[in-house]
């Protein structure tokens, strides 16, 4: 925990985007004296979307970050319900009615993961209001799109769609996969300023638990499943302490193309069903059960450069490394980053030291970060049996599986946090030193 009796620092941070990790950071700067305003686009602070699990690594960085965060997740999370099960991340089962080439029938287990801890989930919405109770009143600001970000030499000039500006030492880009600040500190021509489509989409909605557990049964439908086929997956968990399934049914764009403008809209449930017909009963039980499901298409960013611009721009979660969801980790990386940003914040004393604080955060999380995004869209083609390996040789495919969190939920923060802090030192002193194997690059030079 920071002294709050502190002085406050000498410079001030913007964040673009208030959502989970915006709030994160903006509520342990709060913290740590450090003077920081969230400017959001929407009218309020909200979240679109149900359930998000946070693994492990997520919950110590809350818990490094600080026990106010960390309750607030607590507040609203949900666990499997028999505590023999609360460490299991998902039981993965062949989900389609024909047996699979090597003999696999219907909701058989191919693997089971667990993830060494507590593993839950909560309600997006829910999560967002409590952090944003957290939150003083007079640091954020609703209806703020940010139409340009100028650098005055001493700090920063936000300009805003409703024609007002604001003035900081700093800002971070916080404001998801579509992020406005990503592409002024790129730059409008950069390949990897814009999300790409991945080829996947997925229905999205909710069940009644209750209901599902009559259809399911109490064990199936209260632990989380993952039905694995061709060519998509459907997964269900708990949450709002236990009264919702979450139900997520992912499926491949033959074409490979999204040209549609929106990439969130409504679907019909005979829609959804059309796209797995032929899957097992329970899939097709569960599906049965969401009134009204929603259409997302499945975008992430091609690797960026840098998530910096000097001392006066940096990216953080969605906006930095937008991935897939097939690892379930896109948020916690998120909380990670505000962690690691809260920190290196916290242990300089001078507007001057911002550009050395952007650079090591930018040198500890780029590599981390970005192996998500490419991990991540792998583990969506192995989940689909497209993985020209591991086909649906489910031997092979459970052997995977089981240790494919390992680098995520297994990281140990409080040594990447001592890397980053003694890179930080080397930088106050002497200038940035990277790492073996990273390279810090300037963005050009218009932001």
């Amino acid at each position: 925990m920071s002294d709050r009796r502190a002085t406050p620092k000498p410079f001030s941070i913007a964040i673009a985007g208030g959502g989970i990790t915006g709030l994160c950071l903006a509520n342990a700067l709060v913290r740590h004296k450090i003077p920081v305003h969230v400017y959001e686009a929407a009218p309020a602070f909200t979240e679109i979307g149900a359930g998000v699990g946070l693994g492990p690594n997520a919950i110590r960085a809350m818990a490094l970050m600080d026990q106010d965060i960390l309750r607030a997740y607590e507040a609203c999370q949900t666990t499997n319900v028999s505590p023999a099960e609360q460490g299991r991340f998902f039981n993965f089962r062949y989900g389609m009615e024909k047996p699979s080439s090597d003999g696999m029938k219907a909701g058989e287990l191919i693997c089971d993961v667990r993830s060494g801890s507590v593993t839950s989930s909560v309600h997006r919405a829910r999560f967002l209001d409590q952090l944003a109770r957290l939150m003083p009143k007079e640091a954020t600001s609703f209806g703020k799109r940010i139409s340009a970000i100028d650098d005055e030499g001493e700090g920063v000039v936000l300009s805003f769609a409703d024609g007002t500006q604001a003035k900081h030492d700093a800002v971070v880009g916080c404001d998801g996969i579509k992020s406005r600040v990503r592409r002024l500190l790129l730059g409008e021509t950069d390949g990897a300023s814009l999300p790409v489509f991945s080829g996947k989409y997925c229905y999205r909605g909710l069940a009644p638990a209750d209901k599902a557990i009559e259809l399911l049964g109490e064990q199936m439908a209260s632990e989380s499943q993952m039905y694995l086929g061709r060519p998509g997956h459907v997964l269900t968990t708990l949450i709002e302490q236990g009264k919702t399934v979450n139900v997520v049914a992912y499926t491949t764009k033959e074409d490979g193309k999204w040209e549609d403008p929106e990439w969130v809209k409504s679907a019909s449930k005979e829609e959804m069903l059309g796209n797995f017909h032929g899957w097992s009963k329970p899939v097709e039980d569960i599906l049965h059960l969401v009134e009204k499901p929603n259409m997302w298409a499945l975008f992430d960013h091609p690797p960026a450069k840098t998530y910096h611009r000097k001392g006066k721009i940096c990216l953080l979660g969605d906006a930095a490394h937008a991935s897939t969801p097939h690892h379930g980790a896109g948020a916690g990386m998120g909380v990670e980053d505000a962690l690691i940003l809260t920190k290196l914040l916290a242990a300089v004393d001078s507007k001057t030291e911002l550009e050395d604080v952007f650079a090591t955060y930018d040198a500890i999380r780029r590599p981390r970060t970005q192996r998500l995004v490419t991990s991540s869209r792998k583990l969506g083609e192995i989940y689909d049996f497209q993985d020209q390996t591991i086909g649906d040789n489910m031997g092979a495919m459970g052997n995977y599986l089981a240790h494919a969190w390992d680098w995520i939920w297994n990281e140990d923060l409080t040594q990447h946090l001592g890397k980053a802090e003694k890179l930080l030192t080397v930088a106050r002193q002497k200038g940035i030193t990277q790492p073996k194997g990273v390279r810090v690059r300037e963005a050009p030079p218009r932001v």
